[in-house]
């Protein structure tokens, strides 16, 4: 215990001779810490004095209790010995334990982050026992005494649960995407993934056709122990890096998201019958009368969702949202099911999709393209002037799309007053203004978060950034979206028999930790804004009256990404549990069947009630829903990774001796991290980059203190930066302060300042332990597509 001397036999501790029970916990805690470190290291042996390294032990009173303690556990056979030294025995102790995901925030620490659980258990790097991020993990709790041995200090551990890796349950992937180095007598290659830190070894006969530079993936054949590094295997050589189209799809492989479909599935979709026939259509309701149309982006491809106005009497309105009925080709059991279920969702790059379904389906047969006829699931609303759904009908249909319209082509119209049916986009328009005051006024949450695009040329090469604007049309869509999955969402529940209620996939999104909200209203307090946090039923209006005084200033786009990282994920469950951030009881995804596996599953459940079945049993259903929010994780960090990888390099192309505003987005003990407004591009200002003082963070206040001159710079604070360096490889931007003198460049390779040496053990050497949202340097950026979507309610 480094440091930290224990009084046994002693009485001039008062306090120790008063409480012996003190005495014994800490013996206990000891012997189940050396216990547990013979177990986690079970294919060494060890010496005494070994362990009194290891537990950092300098008192020999201390060591000679270390001692007693390992032949206690030889002789009850938790330990054998031999040759001189100690392992673990046959009878070892084998705990459950907490069993959580790993979340590596940088090379010195990770988190555990554990289902259900609100606080995150902390690990030190040298305590992971191998794990590698996105594992899923066993963790054992240290007692408060050996946090204290190994941190030197007393107060460590008062503020978060520590713990220690004692099993890894499941490998997050086998196959890593990186750089290969390559070297006369080895090979190595530097993960991609910021949050992979250790480079893997490559045995010269294993490099085969890879190049020096080349991005490649490799497959891990041995993972590292505390001795030796992890070994690998080539299985696929992307290309040189840089290039967009291999960057592209490096980024899909790091995240295990697949890009060809399977030959087998692109046949079954072939042989799918390009007519409807008049059976299928004589077993719908036939509403190809109705004046129907799109509005989807100018470069659209594929339309999941049409709109259809009729009107009636008094005033009254028919609208139809109809949706693509892609559950009519995509059945349970085939190829295509199996695909659809494996992808859950479409990925969407800066510069590609990669779809759901094969292009014959999402491009052509599920697709509701003007001028043809085309099968579709509809919920058909008669609505009142005033906003109010009269009556309702749920059930499968047969559409012609009458006009495509473009985002900008409706929004035309509306402003004008001239074009194709303004009447009908007129009347949806105004309704559509009814139905959004409404769900402010029952408490939902306007979360206008920007989209980040670019300019692309024929190589993929960024041309411009600019943030998407939203008008009328785009949020006109949006809340007859919303309207429809709200409904579908409590019509299946109403049409439940007794108190068991219909099993259904539904869209949840629950009320946020009370701990976090309460850390971001204290955040924004300290740039000058209020949020009322202490009754929930008061949150929803002072966050939207928030992010309104916010709109146009500097710090808006870092206010409202921290305001959406406050709350809970949005996450498809078939527990019922209410849509917080949208106000609704109940809610599903409905509309979007072409590129969300859970729609699919929706569609599927909305037909089986309507032919008057039973509820279903839930476990499938269950496990289904929480794939798809897997996946759709997964797919969003692709894209956020895409989106930063074009970040970086359009700033890599500009003027080093142009200056930028930007705004303080993190304080972290290496340095803070600035937005730059213009691009909505973040990059790392390294202490070693704030030369004139010596700087400490000062946690509490989000800021960072120049112990001599005195200087803070602090959260939302305006700045103007240049950049330093720029790394393709990690994705990442080094700034420094305009007016100083930035420390030499680092070596640009790709590995940043990693160990790169072959087939030893390496320890970290940092000891920041600062929280997950202040030190990661893998945070994301505002998302952008390179087609519009739905907003991920």
């Amino acid at each position: 215990m480094k440091d930290k001397k224990i009084k046994i036999n002693k009485g001039n501790d008062k306090k120790e001779v008063r409480t012996p029970h003190h005495i014994v916990s800490y013996i206990d805690n000891l012997k189940a810490d050396i216990a547990a470190f013979f177990d986690l290291n079970s294919e060494h042996t060890f010496r005494p004095f070994d362990v009194h390294d290891h537990f950092g032990v300098q008192d020999k009173k201390v060591k000679q209790l270390i001692n007693e303690i390992i032949h206690e556990l030889e002789e009850a056979g938790r330990l054998v010995h031999q040759n001189g030294g100690y392992s673990a025995g046959p009878n070892k102790e084998v705990k459950k334990g907490l069993t959580g995901r790993v979340d590596r925030v940088n090379k010195s620490f990770a988190f555990v982050i554990i289902e259900g659980r609100e606080d995150d258990i902390y690990i030190e790097s040298e305590m992971l026992n191998g794990a590698w991020d996105g594992d899923i993990v066993t963790v054992q709790p240290l007692t408060k005494n050996s946090r204290n041995s190994r941190s030197g200090r007393n107060d460590s551990g008062k503020s978060r649960v520590e713990g220690r890796v004692a099993e890894i349950v499941e490998r997050s992937g086998t196959e890593i995407v990186g750089i290969i180095e390559i070297t006369s007598r080895y090979a190595v290659v530097q993960p991609d993934n910021k949050k992979l830190f250790d480079p893997i070894y490559i045995e010269p006969e294993e490099v085969k056709e890879a190049q020096d530079g080349d991005k490649v993936i490799v497959k891990v054949t041995q993972w590292p122990t505390r001795r030796s590094q992890a070994e690998g295997e080539i299985v696929q050589v992307l290309g040189k890096a840089g290039n967009n189209d291999v960057e592209m799809h490096a980024i899909l492989a790091e995240f295990g998201l697949p890009y060809h479909f399977p030959e087998t599935v692109e046949a079954e979709a072939q042989r799918i019958p390009d007519k409807i026939s008049e059976k299928d259509i004589k077993k719908r309701r036939d509403i190809r009368d109705v004046l129907t149309f799109t509005i989807d982006p100018v470069d659209a491809k594929d339309f999941d969702d049409a709109l259809s106005v009729r009107y009636l009497d008094e005033g009254v309105v028919e609208v139809g949202v109809h949706i693509a009925d892609v559950s009519h080709y995509v059945l349970p059991g085939t190829e295509l099911e199996k695909e659809a279920y494996r992808r859950a969702t479409s990925v969407y790059l800066v510069d590609r999709t990669v779809p759901m379904l094969p292009e014959k389906l999402s491009n052509n047969l599920c697709s509701l393209r003007p001028n043809e006829d085309k099968l579709s699931f509809s919920a058909i609303f008669e609505i009142s002037p005033k906003g109010k759904v009269l009556k309702e009908w749920f059930g499968r249909t047969v559409i012609h799309s009458d006009r495509r319209f473009s985002y900008e082509e409706a929004q035309a119209v509306l402003d004008s007053g001239e074009g194709d049916y303004p009447r009908e986009l007129h009347t949806l328009n105004t309704l559509a203004k009814i139905l959004r005051k409404e769900r402010f006024k029952n408490g939902a949450i306007n979360f206008e978060t920007p989209e980040v695009r670019f300019r692309l040329d024929e190589n993929g090469k960024p041309l411009g950034i600019y943030q998407k604007e939203r008008h009328d049309s785009n949020k006109l869509i949006e809340e007859f979206m919303l309207l429809a999955n709200k409904r579908v969402a409590e019509y299946v529940y109403s049409l439940s028999k007794g108190e068991a209620k219909n099993t259904m996939v539904y869209r949840v999104h629950e009320a946020p930790d009370t701990d976090r909200l309460q850390t971001f209203a204290n955040f924004v307090g300290k740039l000058g804004y209020k949020l009322e946090v202490e009754e929930e039923n008061k949150i929803a209006k002072s966050m939207n009256n928030m992010l309104s005084k916010v709109e146009g200033k500097p710090e808006q786009n870092l206010i409202e990404s921290l305001a959406v990282r406050t709350m809970a994920k949005a996450r498809y469950s078939v527990e019922d549990l209410g849509h917080f951030g949208l106000a609704f009881q109940r809610y599903s995804h409905f509309t979007s069947p072409i590129r969300r596996y859970p729609d699919v599953m929706a569609h599927r459940l909305l037909q089986h009630y309507l032919d008057g079945g039973a509820s279903v049993p839930r476990d499938s259903y269950e496990d289904a829903s929480k794939h798809s929010s897997e996946r759709e994780r997964l797919a969003a960090e692709a894209e956020r990774a895409s989106i930063k990888y074009k970040q970086v390099e359009y700033m890599s192309m500009m003027d080093k001796d142009r200056e930028f505003d930007g705004i303080v987005t993190g304080v972290t003990e290496f340095g803070i991290f600035v937005e730059i407004t213009e691009t909505a591009s973040e990059g790392l200002i390294r202490m070693t980059d704030l030369g004139d003082d010596y700087y400490e963070l000062d946690k509490e206040n989000y800021r960072i203190i120049g112990q001599r001159t005195k200087k803070i710079y602090t959260f939302g604070e305006k700045v103007k930066v240049k950049v330093k360096d720029t790394n393709l490889a990690r994705r990442s931007m080094d700034l420094y302060l305009a007016g100083t003198i930035p420390s030499p460049v680092r070596n640009n390779n790709g590995s940043g300042d990693r160990d790169r040496r072959p087939r030893e053990s390496r320890e970290s050497r940092s000891s920041g332990k600062s929280s997950r949202s202040s030190t990661s340097s893998s945070r994301s950026s505002s998302s952008a597509k390179p087609k519009e979507r739905r907003k991920r309610r």
